[in-house]
């Protein structure tokens, strides 16, 4: 993997401190764990972890300490975008390690003690679920502005670094830096101007990773993260936190890469199965009820399957321009838009079988009507003067909802009670959840910084409460972008954010299939994406025609309109975009029994639809580093054209037979071939049976 340098490493992650001038190293030790698990100590405090039958489970580096970090931060929100700047930083290494003991409960404690009054401790302890070692971590120092604790694992010859939520550049992140922090993902992904982000820039990230030998570790906190994965030092994998309260690091034992995956689900959570109906196609449509039962009876008479359309503008609009359409942020129905929307709502479901999906986000606009109430109730999140903390959005501005406070939930969920009860809605995009600044006041007290990455929890929380209580049947669908850990079982479907209508390797079509892949090792089954992207652009035939093929071989089928709906391109723009789409929405509509059954098993082992192939060839050392290509299932592998103009393609495929399913011609795995690609044939292959029955689909 390319080494992305970050300035922000330079200051803040820790080098090794190796070398003659360590203080003497004790006796090494060794102990076991009242589970069997057997945890090495070597003379300087760095601990290797083996189950109790005798595999490793990594553990930290030998010769790097940990370190406490003294600084002031300064952070800047454009847009839901966030810069953080450390100013009179200082390092303080825990260098000298003073020894270790194992108490009467079977806790293992390490001590470590530097200059300035650090002190750093280690437990490792059985976890709870039987099938983790709890490593928690308590660094305390007389500097009172220290706020940072850097952590150094061991970064050995084998060691791999997969997941961390949606990130969109690769799957083994080794060799990478980059903070986890909840926020936009910036426009175009370039590293150029105060909103275009970075490689790493992600709605959803977590401080967690799987190594393909069959372990996990997830750092649970909070707090802003930041990992140095092997990029400064080939040997230290360095997470530093920005927290300096008890910390936990779990690692799951596995011992297969799916059994860790499982208890990643058993320990944090996981989402739940949605209803059958989601599987099919949704379509994304708006502009009043003339423009959605157009689109309905348009699609009808293509006979183009699909179950859902979503429409995003019932809460109003605005043009920014001639081609721009955005969002009026609320939660009632533009009534001069769609002036009776339960009547459109109970026509398509009882004339056309049709459910109806809408949109959601958690700002309060002050030129609408819910910030007048909830400001004089003290709803909102406050600035240091007490005043509703506002901020400028797109249209114009505004401020959020005070999830600390009960009330506020109670405000907000009575209206998206309505979208259910009055509006006879089937359920909605929950968008957005990562612009809680960090200075705000929030009505519990809790520091701001320690909540920001929490609140997309909060917000989906009232769309799940929502759902649970007005449709307890499980007849919903909720679909969300924001997260972090644990914020699994407040979610349903996850869609992978924002993407740039193009074929950047950035931000458009290439960040679609690690973005899908890095989820699903999050714990995260149920996926989906713009076709073709939302920002940017205009699409073209093209990159909708591929994007088209990608979507077909996933769990949610979804089309959007994008920023620019009337520039974009579409399903019915010309005869061939139609033919194609029909083809590859009945494609997907065939894989449905196997899409429900995979989603059966998601539903109580966390194992995603789609899957990075090492997940099915665990041996196959060669699959550890492709991210460009798929499991949908154990069978199907998808390898989508994601550069614009080409009409071939190579594909890894793992050891064993494999059929291309347009052709029916039989590869041998374990290498790598060239195959045609043709717009209409993007490269499929089924392991150890033909698919003549997708074959025959037209």
């Amino acid at each position: 993997m390319r080494a992305v340098p970050l300035l922000f490493v330079l200051s803040s992650i820790a080098l090794a401190a190796c070398g003659d001038d360590a203080d003497p190293a004790l006796p090494p030790a060794a102990y076991d764990l009242p589970d069997g698990t057997h945890v090495d100590v070597d003379g300087r405090g760095a601990i290797t972890l083996h189950d109790a039958a005798g595999r490793a489970l990594g553990g930290t580096a030998a010769g790097a300490f940990p370190t406490v970090a003294s600084f002031e931060s300064r952070i800047t929100m454009i847009v839901g975008f966030f810069r953080f700047v450390r100013v009179g930083e200082e390092r303080t290494e825990a260098r000298r390690f003073t020894g270790s003991e194992q108490r009467e409960d079977g806790t293992i404690v390490l001590h470590w003690e530097g200059d300035a009054g650090v002190d750093v401790t280690l437990e490792i302890a059985v976890h709870e679920s039987d099938v983790a070692t709890r490593l928690r971590w308590t660094a305390t120092t007389t500097d009172a502005r220290a706020s940072a604790l850097a952590l150094p694992f061991a970064c050995d010859d084998d060691a791999s670094f997969a997941g961390f939520g949606a990130q969109y550049d690769d799957t083994n992140q080794r060799g990478d830096a980059f903070p986890l922090w909840v926020q936009e993902q910036g426009i175009g992904r370039s590293g150029i101007g105060p909103i275009s982000g970075d490689a790493h820039s992600t709605y959803f990230p977590m401080p967690w990773w799987i190594d393909w030998r069959g372990f996990g570790v997830l750092v649970d906190t909070p707090a802003r993260t930041l990992v140095d994965l092997c990029q400064r030092d080939a040997r230290v994998a360095w997470v530093e936190v920005e927290d300096l309260a008890p910390l936990d690091v779990l690692v799951l034992h596995g011992p297969r890469p799916r059994d860790v995956i499982r208890q990643l689900g058993d320990e944090i959570g996981r989402a739940v199965r949605p209803p059958d109906w989601a599987f099919s196609p949704w379509i994304g449509v708006q502009g009043g009820p003339d423009a959605v039962l157009a689109e309905v009876a348009a699609l009808e008479a293509a006979e183009v399957p699909f179950s859902a359309v979503w429409v995003q503008d019932w809460v109003g609009g605005e043009w920014l321009t001639e081609r721009i359409f955005d969002l009026n942020y609320r939660w009632v129905a533009d009534t001069e838009r769609y002036p009776d929307l339960p009547g459109l709502v109970r026509t398509l479901r009882d004339d056309h079988g049709v459910r109806f999906l809408a949109y959601a986000n958690p700002f309060v606009r002050m030129d609408l009507e819910h910030f007048a109430p909830m400001a004089g109730d003290d709803l909102l999140i406050r600035d240091e003067t007490g005043a509703p903390y506002v901020f400028p959005f797109v249209l114009s501005r505004g401020t959020m909802p005070d999830f600390t406070r009960p009330e506020a939930y109670a405000y907000v969920e009575e209206h998206l009670r309505a979208m259910v009860e009055t509006q006879g809605f089937d359920g909605w995009m929950s968008d957005f959840g990562e612009w809680l600044p960090t200075d705000a006041v929030l009505h519990d007290g809790s520091d701001a910084r320690l909540v920001h990455n929490l609140y997309p929890a909060m917000w989906h929380r009232a769309s799940r409460e929502v759902m649970d209580t007005v449709r307890p049947d499980g007849d919903w669908v909720l679909f969300t972008r924001s997260g972090w850990t644990r914020d699994h079982a407040q979610q349903q479907i996850v869609w992978i954010g924002d993407q740039e209508a193009d074929w950047e390797p950035t931000d458009g079509l290439p960040t679609v299939v690690p973005a899908l892949i890095n989820l699903g090792l999050s714990g995260v089954p149920f996926v989906t994406h713009d076709v073709a992207g939302y920002s940017g652009g205009p699409s073209t035939k093209e990159l909708y025609m591929r994007w088209t093929e990608l979507a077909a071989f996933g769990p949610i089928l979804r089309t959007h309109e994008g920023l620019m709906p009337a520039a974009n391109w579409s399903w019915d723009r010309d005869d061939e975009t139609i033919a194609h789409f029909r083809r590859f929405a009945r494609v997907h509509e065939a894989l449905g029994p196997e899409i429900r059954a995979l989603a059966d098993e998601a539903a109580t082992s966390s194992l995603p639809i789609i899957r990075h192939l090492a997940l099915e060839f665990e041996g196959d050392v060669a699959s550890r580093d492709v991210h460009d290509e798929y499991m949908l299932g154990p069978e199907l592998l998808v390898a989508p054209v994601l550069e614009e103009g080409a009409t071939s393609r190579s594909v890894y495929l793992p050891p064993g037979q494999w059929f291309h399913v347009w052709s029916g011609e039989a590869h041998e795995g374990g290498r790598t071939i060239e195959i045609d690609a043709p717009l209409g044939v993007p490269p499929v292959f089924s392991l150890g049976r033909d698919r003549a029955d997708l074959r025959a689909i037209q």
